[in-house]
Order: C-alpha cells, then sequence, then structure tokens
C-alpha cells in the first residue's frame, strides 16, 4: 500500500516514518506537515495514495476537517496524542485511530485492518446489498454469492465510505449499504449503535470502559452523542440486571 503522513510535529512524522520501514508492504510517498499542502498532492497524484496517516490536531485544517476531503478510494488512519479525540475519528470514515506514542505492534494491526478493507474493496460488487431479512438472519449479497448471516453470530458491523462491513468469528462480508439502513433492520433487543461507524451485539461484548466496547480483539469508540443512552439502556438496564 502507497501511504503518505500528514502531521505538524516533525518527530511524529519520523516516528510514523520508522514503524513504516518495519512494516511489510508499506510504501511511503511523502509526508506533510499540514492538510493544506498534504491536500495538493492528493489532487495532483489522484488514484496514488491507498492510505494516509493523518493527526487530528494541527493548525489550521484539522485531521477530522481534512478527511472530508480526502477521495473515497483512499482509507485513514487517524494518530493523536489525545485519547479523548478516537471517538471523533469515526464520525468520518476512519479504518483506525492510533494514540501516540504509537507502538509497532498495535500500528501493525492498524496497517493489517486497512489492508484487509483494501482487499474487500477491489473485490465489491456494485450491486452487492441486503436480499432478505427475517427474524433470525439476514441474506446478504456481495462477492457475487449470497450470505446467510445468523444475527446471533454477528459481532459488530462497521460502517465506512458508502459499505457496511459485517464482522463474524472468522469471517467479513461486505457490502453496498448505508449503516442507518441495515441497522433498520436489526433486532433492537440486542444490536446497538455506539457511533457514527458502528453496531454492536451487545450479547458479544467482553468487557467496557467509558470510551470503548472490547469485542474479541476489537477495540470499538464509543461516540459522545451515543454514549448515553448505551450505558443507560444496555449496560445498566439490561446487561448488569441479567
Amino acid at each position: 500500500m502507497k501511504c503518505i503522513i500528514v502531521d505538524d510535529e516533525p518527530l511524529a512524522r519520523e516516528a510514523i516514518q520508522m514503524l513504516i520501514e518495519k512494516t511489510d508492504n508499506l510504501e511511503l510517498l511523502q509526508t506533510f506537515n499540514g492538510a493544506e499542502s498534504a491536500g495538493g498532492f492528493l489532487k495532483n497524484n489522484p488514484n496514488t495514495v491507498d492510505l494516509v496517516f493523518l493527526d487530528i490536531q494541527m493548525p489550521g485544517t484539522n485531521g477530522i476537517e481534512f478527511s472530508s476531503t480526502i477521495p473515497k478510494e483512499t482509507l485513514v488512519i487517524f494518530t493523536t496524542a489525545f485519547s479523548e479525540f478516537a471517538a471523533d475519528s469515526y464520525e468520518v470514515d476512519a479504518v483506525d485511530y492510533l494514540i501516540k506514542p504509537v507502538k509497532l505492534e498495535r500500528f501493525q494491526k492498524a496497517v493489517e485492518k486497512a489492508k484487509s478493507y483494501s482487499q474487500l474493496f477491489e473485490t465489491k460488487n456494485g450491486t452487492s446489498n441486503i436480499e432478505t431479512a427475517t427474524d433470525d438472519y439476514l441474506f446478504v449479497k456481495a462477492e457475487r454469492r449470497m450470505f446467510k448471516l445468523h444475527f446471533s453470530d454477528i459481532l459488530f458491523i462497521e460502517g465506512l465510505k458508502d459499505y457496511v462491513v459485517i464482522c463474524l468469528d472468522n469471517q467479513k462480508v461486505i457490502t453496498l449499504m448505508n449503516i442507518k439502513t441495515i441497522h433498520d433492520l436489526l433486532p433492537k433487543s440486542f444490536f446497538v449503535r455506539v457511533s457514527k461507524s458502528y453496531i454492536i451485539n451487545v450479547n458479544k461484548i467482553d468487557s467496557v470502559d467509558n470510551n470503548t466496547v472490547y469485542i474479541g480483539k476489537s477495540e470499538i469508540p464509543i461516540g459522545n452523542i451515543y454514549r448515553d443512552f448505551f450505558f443507560n439502556e444496555f449496560i445498566t438496564k439490561k446487561l448488569l440486571n441479567k
């Protein structure tokens, strides 16, 4: 994957560059100290950049604002020194976020996620959608196949770009649909939206803190506008009263 770094701090750019050099199948094209110069590069080099490592807090145009101008085919991983901005990063189409200082293992986990999603997008079928939904399962058309997905097997659903990624234990199914549409088809008794980008199956939760839901090895941020409903309706009333 070809990537760029956008960060106003020279030491932060250097740190990410070192991590890129230690990660297979990543090619660093260029680094930028702000959104304006990076935006010019993306405009002058269309369909060249696969992945952007993007700082959130920058002078002028910040990372959240800049991300909305990045082409849909280019994936974004946010980098930030402030964990409280993690949830904000999922209010836009970001693959992942990294808290500085970034550890190699966490960096490579984010990159692997970006690679897997990039591969899913490359094999996407433009007519993919949900064909049938019942009380117990739905049929999803993806990759020229029909997938029968039982609600009880779904761990969580992630919205990214114009697609949703339905995550099961050993499989990810991508389909052309916005996250609100699929949310309307899911049983509300155990599926809840925790951010603009994520719907989770509360029965699959391993642990939770004030900002994050943990399901297996996945860390799912809780958006600010969804937090009160999630904790009041699903944690306090339902899970803790079982």
